[in-house]
């Protein structure tokens, strides 16, 4: 298979290039999956321990002062010691110890550089050494050396040529390396063993609690050795140079830039990279060996024989480790567009697909695989392999809180989409916990998040909500308030789809359409604008800012204004008005469902179904159609239509508040009357004479003269304009007044007990507490202001 022979080519490319190679090397070694792993795949955790000080004899009648001071700098104690005292976390590590260090500027020791100790419990000698790495100002100063079970001391035993002595079996037991009578024993349970007999012998002078960083698996869990054994390797350095270099050059950028200051960090601190893997599965190295254990590489047995010159007299085993997953995967650019075949790559396009436009991945795998690619393809391609790296946020719950099976928190997506009742969800979140004890718990959280178990909001409504909550740099708090939104976005969006298609039924058109109505102006402008604004958003990678602008364009421009404004002139006499209509109608329902085609593909793609028999548009998906442009409406001026549409929205608003304030009902039909203003309101209304009434339910419309005395009315102000709607016949005055008066009494009571209550919180009341009142508090004040207001005009 293709993919297969392309990672055999990366190997025996580096290798003969001299960048992988193999080594007796210090690894993070798993001993429950009896298998390296690499430095990512270990976590760090901090766990309660103890530091053990141990006594080191002094050899051939060594000694030196010891002397000890109190906080004063005021000596307490000074004697000689033929001894020295080592402090380690690990003392059955002592078995391979093979030196003992101090600092070369440590006066107290300079002296005993170079002669020898006697390691406890073996009998063997080893020599105190000189080194930087020591830290004067800790313990006492003096490190024990245990080269083939300590990252830091193995690069010493390098810098000192000392021996390394390897303790353990693969499953952590100690080996034949160890006295005899530790052979066979659990690492912990030797660790038992030489601390009973260290004090048996006098030689444990201490043990003190310690915090210790404990190396652990990620898969595991268990604590990760560090192990002596043959690997194979790459060598990093240069690699990581050049991918680094292509970073900062900008031929590839991060979204958002504050991850380049990661890459850079894990690529100038970056390690040989160990590649092999003592797993049954994997892509096996293509390496074989003789019976005296010389090596020969090739991209087959055949190849490595003909370049050593073997005949077939000489047997040949293949080497039984395989390598790691991110060596297949950082191929995966190059690898899956036919590299190395140049006939597959021809037919794969790998000159128009490489490099990508964007990668879309998580910051936990910058360096597993973002990285990795990076320096890759760079290595075998001579190309970068996407320009853009976009990095997402973590789905965190609607706390903040990480997801995680045992905090009962995960919201499985397929559940937002279908739904799931209440006792499924809580079977699902309960069942199989490693803690059991926590059921109850997770039980009774979820009861109270979800009383009602999840309805189904489907995955157009999902994939807006993610998109609208992803904000550059941020984690994304999930609003399950949100997702219910955008179910009754996609709703909205349907309805008025339908709307539009009830209303062309049977209709053909061709094009941009030729607006006619101030209306059709308006709209086409307000699309051109979003359209752009929408380009530019997907060029900041800016989700949120792009599903806030397509929102506030499809419901309130579109589905709450143009679709009413539109009614007038499908219902109108002017023919032409109507068809254009119809034309616009169906051309801005086409390209909103392109502009938002990639948040929700599944409802955009249905209802394009629908549109495009209308337009004359072919091609099968609404997938493979254009996205819109501003360019679409270039040379069109809609500026003054603008303008007459806002100043008409704002009379419709200002119209519809007045009604809901007197309680209108909406079939009954008011009056209005209008003052003041310029000579272009005027001009307005007289144009937009009959769709105000269409849609305000208007008996009249009336001009009062400026200084003419208005009946008793309910008013609003549009710029310089008043609108007025008579009472007299609309409402029961005295009713309306005695029905306020009362609300007016009930609101303020509710005012003054928030107020009371946030009177007598004390500094020890919950701050969460104090917000909610002080919510409760506002929204009492607001009613009670609009209700006084409602009470003025009567």
């Amino acid at each position: 298979p293709q993919p297969s022979a392309a990672v055999t080519e990366a190997f025996v490319r580096w290798y003969e290039q001299g960048l992988i190679y193999r080594g007796q090397r210090l690894v993070n070694w798993d001993p429950v999956l009896k298998t390296a792993i690499s430095d990512l795949e270990v976590e760090n955790v901090e766990e309660d321990g103890f530091l053990w000080s141990i006594r080191y004899a002094l050899d051939d009648g060594a000694t030196y002062d010891h002397v000890e001071r109190d906080e004063d700098g005021h000596e307490t104690l000074r004697e000689t010691r033929g001894y020295l005292v080592v402090a380690t976390t690990r003392p059955e590590t002592l078995l391979g110890d093979t030196a003992v260090m101090v600092h070369p500027e440590d006066e107290r020791y300079a002296h005993l550089i170079g002669k020898t100790v006697t390691l406890p419990l073996t009998g063997r000698r080893v020599p105190v050494i000189a080194d930087d790495y020591v830290d004067r100002a800790f313990g006492t100063g003096v490190v024990k050396v245990t080269p083939a079970h300590d990252f830091n001391d193995y690069q010493v035993g390098l810098r000192h040529s000392l021996p390394l002595i390897n303790l353990f079996t693969p499953v952590a037991a100690l080996n034949d390396n160890a006295p005899e009578r530790f052979r066979g024993l659990d690492r912990y349970e030797a660790r038992k063993q030489v601390l009973a007999e260290l004090e048996d012998l006098g030689l444990l002078v201490e043990a003190k609690p310690h915090k210790l960083q404990v190396p652990r698996g990620d898969r595991t869990g268990q604590v990760i050795e560090p192990y002596l054994t043959d690997q194979w390797f790459v060598k990093m350095d240069g690699l990581a140079q050049r991918g680094l270099e292509l970073v900062e050059n900008g031929d590839v950028k991060f979204v958002p830039p504050n991850w380049i200051n990661t890459y850079r960090h894990w690529m100038e601190n970056i390690q040989d990279w160990c590649i092999s893997r003592q797993l049954w599965w994997g892509h096996r190295i293509p390496a074989w060996f003789d019976a005296e254990g010389k090596c020969y590489v090739g991209r087959d047995e055949a190849q490595a024989r003909a370049n050593a010159g073997l005949g077939d007299d000489v047997v040949l085993t293949q080497d039984s480790d395989v390598l790691e997953t991110w060596f297949s995967s950082q191929l995966w650019p190059f690898s899956t567009l036919g590299w190395p075949n140049e006939a597959a790559m021809a037919e794969r396009g790998f000159e128009r697909y490489l490099p990508s436009s964007v990668l879309v991945t998580g910051f936990d795998i910058i360096f597993f695989w973002v990285a990795r690619m990076i320096m890759a393809t760079d290595s075998f391609t001579g190309k970068v392999p996407f320009r853009d790296v976009y990095i997402t946020g973590l789905i965190r719950d609607a706390q903040g809180q990480k997801m995680s099976k045992s905090k009962g928190n995960v919201l499985d997506p397929l559940d937002i989409i279908d739904g799931i009742s209440i006792e499924d969800l809580v079977a699902k979140r309960t069942t199989g916990l490693m803690q059991p004890r926590m059921a109850e718990k997770i039980e009774k959280a979820t009861r109270k998040e979800f009383p009602d178990g999840i309805i189904p909001h489907g995955a157009d409504a999902l994939r807006f909500t993610i998109a609208a909550l992803a904000t550059h740099g941020r984690d994304i708090k999930f609003d399950m308030s949100r997702a219910e939104g955008y179910k009754n976005f996609c709703n909205k969006l349907w309805n008025a789809s339908r709307f539009v298609l009830m209303n062309t039924e049977g209709a053909q058109f061709q094009g941009v359409p030729q607006a006619v109505t101030d209306a059709e102006k308006w709209i086409l402008s307000r699309l051109a604008k979003v359209s752009a604004e929408a380009q530019a958003q997907f060029a900041d990678y800016r989700f949120d800012l792009l599903s806030q602008a397509l929102y506030e364009f499809a419901w309130n421009e579109f589905c709450d204004w143009f679709v009413e404004l539109a009614k007038p002139a499908l219902n109108g006499e002017d023919a032409a008005a109507a068809d254009s209509t119809r034309h616009t109608l169906l051309y801005v329902l086409d390209q909103l469902l392109r502009l938002l085609h990639p948040l929700i593909p599944f409802v955009t793609e249905e209802l394009w179904q629908q549109v495009a028999p209308r337009l004359g548009l072919e091609g099968g998906t609404l997938s493979l159609q254009a996205y819109p442009q501003p360019a679409d409406f270039a040379g069109q001026d809609f500026a003054t239509a603008e303008a007459d549409i806002e100043w008409f929205k704002g009379m419709v608003s200002a119209l519809r508040r007045v009604r809901s304030e007197l309680n209108v009902p909406p079939s009954k039909q008011v009056r209005l009357l209008l003052q003041g203003g310029q000579a272009q309101d005027r001009a307005r209304a007289d144009r937009f004479a009959a769709p105000l009434k269409f849609l305000l339910r208007l008996e009249s419309i009336d001009w009062l003269d400026p200084a003419q005395e208005a009946p008793a009315a309910a008013a609003a102000i549009v710029g310089e304009l008043k609108l007025l709607v008579p009472l007299e016949g609309l409402v029961d005055l005295d009713a309306e007044r005695a029905r306020l008066d009362k609300e007016i009494a009930r609101v303020a009571g509710e005012k003054d007990k928030s107020e009371a209550k946030l009177a007598k919180f004390t500094d020890k009341v919950p701050a969460a507490v104090v917000d909610q009142e002080r919510v409760r508090l506002a929204e009492w004040t607001a009613q009670l202001d609009g209700l006084r207001g409602q009470r003025a005009k009567l």
